[in-house]
């Protein structure tokens, strides 16, 4: 069990010192692994780090009644100057295993697999190398409590998969608490969240309810906004359209693409976290309503003349790279360069009066629309 007693962080700076965490009070019990939800900057670190004792409280205290481990992973606390060898011994020796030295050694070896450089000194190794070393000495002792920060994000892609394998086997004969952005390993891995938000801490026993938590906050405030903008399409024609007002519908088009994506994670969380019918009914309802009024907003935006104009152009620009590609195949059959019968750049000629057409077609579509200005 793992107690956090009235607990306030803040870093002083010349900025000014704003509490990161204000006044935490949480009891992680015993065998429950846990997971850190909330925005960049909230204060997930931090929290991590006062937990495992690496830093310190302004006020409060933590009080720890298992054995909690440094961050899996973290390789800052290592000496340059020793060998990789070295310092797994003398980790070994600060954690008092002093007599299962040898078999820490040779597990720490076996894992980071970076043969001779074992025995170089650490401030030669690559981050890669670095990682490996870290990482096996992170799991080579027996916590009842394993600290993660998004440990299994380092390395190459065949060192992931095997920190990864290692991490789930080794999480699943101790309890967790981590920080991770991959919502599916929270999910995987841990049975309650612990949401930071504007410096508080909210303990939830589902992991699924922290998760819903943070996307609820999340999508009311970057995403409300939206109301602010003049998004009235009564009597509004896309051919007239002044570029205020079309700046004005983008930027609603803009704000309304990522509240759909977000409500629609929202309901895909609450159907797994076994919400009623009605409640899903619910939210299919905002959602249909919300795609809606973008499909409308869509339509006017693309329907202007900018915009046309602007696509028009894109796709003169296109079409003449085409007309390059065709004329360079055609100069090279006819001189014998590309493995095809003269006669064959009759096919060529064809490509290429078909595609002029077509770029006079929009040469004067673009005309049109200038003469709209």
């Amino acid at each position: 069990m793992i107690e956090i007693k009235n607990l306030y962080k803040r870093y002083h700076n010349h900025h000014g010192s704003d509490w990161v965490l204000r006044d935490i009070n949480l009891t992680i019990p015993s065998g429950v692994s846990v997971g850190l939800i909330g925005a960049n900057g909230a204060g997930k670190s931090t929290l991590l780090r006062l937990i495992a004792g690496m830093d310190t409280p302004e006020r409060g205290e933590v009080i720890r009644h298992s054995r909690v481990s440094w961050p899996i992973g973290l390789s800052g606390g290592m000496q340059g100057s020793m060998t990789g060898r070295q310092n797994v011994k003398f980790v070994a020796r600060a954690q008092g295993r002093g007599t299962d030295v040898a078999k820490i050694v040779d597990f720490v070896e076996d894992f980071a697999e970076i043969g001779k450089a074992f025995d170089e000194p650490v401030k030669t190794y690559s981050s890669g190398m670095r990682s490996r070393l870290s990482f096996g000495l992170s799991f080579a002792f027996d916590f009842d409590v394993y600290i993660s920060d998004e440990a299994t994000a380092v390395g190459d892609r065949a060192f992931k998969a095997k920190a990864q394998e290692l991490f789930q086997r080794r999480v699943g004969q101790a309890s967790l608490i981590m920080v991770s952005h991959g919502e599916g390993m929270l999910r995987e891995l841990c049975q309650a969240g612990i949401y930071i938000h504007q410096g508080e801490a909210i303990w939830y026993d589902d992991i699924n309810d922290a998760i819903l938590a943070y996307h609820l906050d999340s999508d009311k405030h970057s995403l409300v906004p939206d109301s602010s903008v003049d998004i009235s399409l009564d009597g509004v024609d896309p051919a007239t359209l002044t570029a205020e007002k079309l700046a004005s519908l983008q930027n609603a088009v803009q704000q309304k693409q990522p509240k759909l994506g977000g409500l629609w994670q929202v309901i895909r969380q609450a159907k797994d976290a076994g919400w009623s019918q009605y409640e899903i009914k619910v939210l299919n309802q905002l959602h249909r309503h919300w795609k809606g009024e973008l499909e409308v907003l869509k339509t006017v935006v693309d329907a202007s003349p900018q915009v046309q104009r602007k696509q028009v152009k894109q796709q003169v620009t296109q079409i003449t790279k085409q007309l390059e590609a065709i004329q360079l195949g055609k100069q090279q059959v006819e001189s014998g360069r590309v493995p095809l019968a003269r006669e064959d750049s009759e096919v060529f000629d064809k490509a290429l009066r078909m595609m002029r057409e077509q770029k006079a077609q929009l040469e004067a579509r673009l005309n049109t629309l200038d003469g709209l200005d």
